[in-house]
């Protein structure tokens, strides 16, 4: 689980907090000698798969009545084109067609430097200043004898298609998701295998962050530590939680300043990309003396709740039915009922892959099937309000014979990591 705030926010955070000069220290300039590079040797996806992601996306547009699909900058965009842009009032588009190459519509401006990433054969055409750039899109279309229906990816900002209809008023708009959601959530071995890395990577952090968490830390300078090892080890960190005591019992944490003191809970939730595909790893222990009883005990319910979610991802299953399951679990120890506190109260788990938070989740109502390639975080967290919370949290991809693990979930808090 993590939530929009990334390294940029924490390294903010950290920088408000009142800490000592030798914390500072610390946290800023570790020794990181000891760790090296683990992505020296990482695959990037290449033209090949690309070409196949073309290619499954035409099939489906035809599956489904479509002519062409319209693409923002974002992890589609990458996904399909490969162009690393941004979102601005100046669009930059990608219009895959049912047949032939892609076009990308962007400001002359721009050009060379969309052009410096895009990784598909593709028409690039430009609009100035004073053009529209979805009136180039729709002469396009014309051109091309592509009179719709055409697919609006998901996330695609509500402008944009309204400047479409206007530029083309008969072409008809349908949601992409049949297509981008029936190519993006099933990944193939070149994208599970860069997951494999990324977490590897985190799981290498958080080794290495483990053993010089001290007394008296608090949240941000313990994420410092973990982004620092992060970033020497060949990832990009993407987002940092580290929640202490009852900061813990909130899932994305508090504003309040908590340290690290005696048997305090310690929750970490990070994770990192390599070569764009992400991680997302929880561990919680107490880092400084030893648990308590009541601790234990709901770490224990916590990392049986992760197997019982695990043992739920069988394919064809509904990926609602993962969360049903575990909710029974936790409903039959006295905790909820739903989503009541003191108990469960989020989703089961998430998809991810170029995005940490991809459709669908493993959460209650949701029917879509589980099948080969998909893949999600299991963390069925529990949380005890004004006290602490554990979360547990790896990551599983669905293979022919079942789920398999990213990283294989802690047995003990004496052995977290």
């Amino acid at each position: 689980m993590h939530f929009l705030p990334t390294r940029r926010h924490i390294l903010a955070a950290a920088a408000a907090l009142p800490i000592t000069a030798s914390a500072v220290l610390r946290a800023a300039e570790p020794d990181l000698s000891a760790l090296q590079n683990m992505t020296g040797d990482a695959k990037p996806i290449d033209a090949a798969e690309r070409a196949r992601r073309l290619s499954r996306a035409q099939t489906l547009m035809r599956a489904h009545g479509l002519s062409a699909v319209l693409v923002e900058p974002g992890s589609s965009m990458i996904y399909f084109t490969g162009v690393r842009w941004g979102r601005s009032e100046r669009p930059t588009l990608a219009v895959l067609p049912v047949e032939g190459d892609a076009l990308i519509v962007t400001p002359f401006f721009e050009e060379p430097s969309v052009r410096e990433t895009l990784a598909v054969p593709a028409t690039v055409r430009t609009w100035q200043e004073d053009g529209d750039a979805l009136a180039v899109v729709a002469g396009w279309l014309r051109e091309r004898g592509l009179r719709g229906p055409i697919g609006i990816e998901e996330t695609v900002r509500s402008f944009i298609p309204t400047a479409l209809a206007r530029a083309a008023p008969d072409l008809q708009q349908r949601p992409a998701n049949p297509v981008v959601r029936g190519c993006r959530m099933v990944k193939t071995a070149p994208e599970i295998a860069l997951m494999q890395l990324a977490t590897e990577v985190t799981l290498a952090a958080y080794r290495w962050t483990h053993s010089r968490i001290e007394k008296g830390m608090a949240g941000p300078e313990i994420s410092a530590l973990m982004n620092a090892a992060t970033t020497k080890l060949g990832g990009s960190p993407e987002f940092t939680l580290a929640l202490i005591g009852p900061a813990a019992a909130l899932p994305h944490g508090s504003r309040e300043v908590h340290r690290v003191g005696e048997g305090q809970v310690l929750l970490m939730d990070c994770g990192c990309t390599v070569q764009g595909y992400q991680s997302d790893v929880s561990r919680t222990w107490v880092p400084i003396g030893t648990a308590s009883r009541e601790v234990r005990t709901v770490w224990d319910q916590v990392a049986k709740g992760q197997q019982v979610a695990f043992a739920a991802a069988k394919l064809g299953a509904p990926a609602g039915s993962v969360d049903g399951a575990v909710r029974r679990y936790y409903t039959g120890l006295g905790y909820g009922p739903d989503y009541a506190l003191p108990g469960l109260s989020h989703r089961t788990g998430h998809g991810i892959g170029l995005d940490g938070h991809e459709p669908v989740n493993l959460v209650r109502g949701e029917a879509t099937p589980l099948a080969p390639g998909m893949c999600f975080s299991d963390e069925p967290g529990l949380y005890l309000p004004g006290k602490f919370g554990v979360r547990l949290e790896d990551c599983f991809h669905l293979t022919a014979a079942g789920p398999k693990w990213f990283s294989t979930p802690p047995t003990s808090i004496d052995r977290p990591i």
